[in-house]
């Protein structure tokens, strides 16, 4: 079982910046793929990141490549959402989730995913 916990998230004004982490505990074997998603109001939840831990291969969606980085700490079993630029339609739940994952694989799909976080509101006023 892996645990996985979302925070860092707010409310930001149109341009400015947030950083989301997502700490895992349990069976955080550094084989694992970790994606970022979200909800945003009345929608069906997106794909946002990807990351895979072993080899740090990524992978963004069109709507927030270039403006946001995803990243890997290994030592603290922490991945990190950097998010700049933002903007009033990035208003959403975010949530991360996790996959064990061969070196190099990324998942961009929704049910790929076998765990998740609770996800943390971030909420863009323009």
């Amino acid at each position: 079982q892996v645990q996985l916990v979302e925070s860092g998230g707010g409310l930001v004004q149109a341009g400015g910046s947030l950083r989301l982490s997502c700490t895992a505990s349990g069976r955080t074997f550094s084989s694992y793929v970790m994606g970022w998603f979200r909800q945003p109001p009345g929608k069906e939840r997106e794909f946002v990141a990807t990351i895979n831990r072993s080899g740090g291969r990524t992978g963004y969606a069109d709507s927030v490549k270039g403006r946001f980085t995803v990243s890997s700490d290994s030592a603290k079993n922490t991945v990190y959402l950097q998010m700049n630029s933002l903007k009033p339609e990035d208003t959403a739940v975010y949530y991360c989730a996790s996959r064990l994952g061969l070196y190099g694989s990324v998942f961009r799909v929704e049910s790929q995913y076998e765990y998740w976080g609770q996800g943390t509101q971030v909420t863009v006023s323009s």
